[in-house]
């Protein structure tokens, strides 16, 4: 009895000593379906940028009705997987009794919290990483429930393009059925076809991860924004890595070829 008691006044005082250091504030935990996060910021990064760099903090609202599922879309590196990934630290911080990283924070009851996020295969049991990837979609749309919080990261990325879409697609339409999920969801993505949803679907609601983009070169803002972006900035990211300048300047002149293709297949 007294080693249990040691032991829960130990992990409160955890709890206090991090939030004081860090600014973490008092989250509101309401008996509804709102996840309302004001300037959130993920607990690890933050600790970990370099000496006089703010972490760029984010809004992020879900609710069962105007914004069930967020789809984010913006090139790699931008921040679209730290933005998932704080929106489910954040919930869980809150959930078992701790301050939060945020200026504010409305967190209604979530009973499960999914994430598919990363790639990985298991070789000791032959499967592949899309394999792994389509096993733990399968998991979370057999077991979610109206109140999980979702978290799905390029879902379809290990497959072919069309096979990715359609299936990236149908996921986003399972889970926004209320009669078969109808959780509250955010679901990154390079398959700008997703876009449309918000058009189709009543709860979808398109946002991005914001881009400064002069000349041949690009700035990562790190903001989320409302809208949907149709351009990936893949090659400006390859540029970024190194790869060498002849073969971003080919991949540019290959990306124009089957851009101008698929134009005139269209008309």
């Amino acid at each position: 009895i007294n080693a249990n008691q040691i032991a829960r006044l130990d992990c409160l005082l955890s709890f206090a000593t991090a939030a004081r250091e860090n600014n973490y504030i008092r989250p509101v935990i309401a008996d509804d379906n709102v996840l309302e996060i004001h300037q959130g910021r993920h607990p690890v990064i933050e600790k970990q940028l370099p000496i006089g760099e703010k972490y760029v903090a984010n809004d992020v609202m879900l609710d069962s009705q105007t914004q069930q599922i967020i789809i984010i879309t913006g090139p790699n590196m931008a921040g679209k997987s730290a933005l998932l990934r704080q929106t489910a630290l954040i919930t869980l911080m809150a959930q078992i009794g701790c301050f939060v990283p945020a200026e504010s924070a409305h967190i209604g009851l979530v009973d499960k919290i999914f994430t598919r996020v990363g790639a990985s295969d298991d070789l000791t049991a032959g499967q592949s990483t899309f394999m792994v990837e389509m096993s733990e979609v399968s998991d979370i749309l057999r077991n979610a429930t109206p109140n999980s919080l979702v978290i799905l990261d390029e879902v379809g990325r290990g497959t072919s393009t069309f096979d990715g879409v359609s299936i990236a697609r149908a996921v986003a339409e399972h889970i926004c059925t209320s009669k078969k999920l109808g959780c509250k969801t955010l679901f990154a993505t390079h398959y700008h076809e997703l876009i449309g949803l918000e058009n189709e679907l009543e709860g979808v609601k398109n946002y991005s991860i914001a881009v400064n983009k002069h000349g041949g070169n690009i700035r990562f803002l790190r903001k989320i924004v409302r809208g949907g972006v149709d351009e990936s900035y893949g090659i400006d990211v390859a540029k970024l890595a190194g790869l060498p300048a002849k073969v971003v300047s080919r991949a540019r002149e290959l990306l124009s070829e089957m851009e101008r293709a698929h134009a005139e297949n269209k008309v």
